[in-house]
């Protein structure tokens, strides 16, 4: 896999770690708002390349369908289940990514390191995410199940961007825009029937932009990028370390107590990713034995 894909790859996991701390500043915001808002600014990113933003209808729709499908499904899931369990649901994404793969993009297959190294960051994500206290009620089934179906609609839109017809990544700005006023106008409809509009405050627009620009923007645009160039096998093993790196910013920045549950998680997730992304160690390997060959 091309160094450049790695590169991105972490850069937007590294960026992905920050939707949490700026999500805690925001709690108070109704979640149609906020994510309308955040996509929006992350639209307005894109604007410098509003000439990419031509694209095929069926391209647009795929990236509507990521990108507002995905977080419509999510935040309802978290109005009818609980939100450890439904975002445990919602880290099904990197498995499914890896799973997907050879279904959604002909001529790729699965190793049995793709597989063992998505489930080990699963279990890892598990961990982490619950803090090992898990308890699922069937009363809740419909909340499972929408989470569920937002973690298929984010991989899906990542692999079926292999798929359309080639695109600049700029375009990834019309998804957004598009995406965040589709989002304000369903927080719209919820406050026209509730009699209740929430004012951002002074603080609030300063964390919405933070997050428009960065987890829910930029990020948004350098996934398109790795994925364009890289192996969604290995970077569906790789976007576990979000969960982890998340859970490091908030023990350092945030006051969140570091558990044992959570090293255990943190070896998980590591050797997942590893194992998962063994073609990069190999690929290292191989071009140090050429680089020690031409020195010789």
């Amino acid at each position: 896999m091309p160094r450049s894909s790695t590169l991105l790859a972490f850069f937007t996991i590294a960026m992905w770690s920050f939707l949490a701390t700026l999500g805690a500043q925001l709690k108070h915001v109704p979640p149609f708002l906020l994510v309308g808002v955040a996509l929006c600014v992350g639209g307005l990113i894109g604007l410098p390349k509003f000439r990419d933003w031509r694209v095929p209808w069926t391209t647009f729709a795929v990236g509507v369908y990521g990108l507002f499908g995905y977080h419509f499904l999510l935040f309802v899931a978290f109005q009818h289940a609980p939100a450890v369990e439904a975002n445990l649901m919602n880290y099904l994404w990197p498995l499914l990514i890896v799973v997907l793969t050879p279904v959604i993009l002909p001529g790729s297959r699965l190793r049995p390191h793709h597989i063992l190294g998505a489930v080990i960051g699963l279990a890892g994500a598990g961990l982490i995410v619950t803090g090992g206290k898990l308890s699922l009620d069937a009363a809740n089934l419909g909340g499972y199940l929408l989470a569920g179906g937002a973690a298929f609609v984010w991989s899906s839109y990542s692999l079926l961007t292999k798929r359309v017809p080639p695109f600049p990544t700029g375009a990834v700005g019309a998804f957004c825009l598009a995406s965040g006023v589709l989002s304000l106008g369903v927080y719209a409809l919820g406050a026209a029937a509730s009699g209740e509009v929430y004012i951002p405050t002074g603080l609030d627009w300063l964390y919405l932009a933070l997050l428009g620009a960065g987890p829910m923007g930029l990020a948004f645009f350098t996934w398109d990028a790795a994925l364009k160039r890289g192996d969604p096998r290995i970077i569906g093993s790789l976007a576990y370390l979000t969960p982890l790196t998340s859970t490091l910013l908030l023990v350092s920045i945030g006051g969140r107590a570091f558990t044992w549950i959570s090293g255990v998680a943190m070896v998980l997730i590591l050797a997942g990713a590893v194992i998962g992304s063994w073609e990069l160690f190999r690929g290292a390997r191989s071009e140090g034995a050429r680089a020690e060959g031409r020195m010789k």
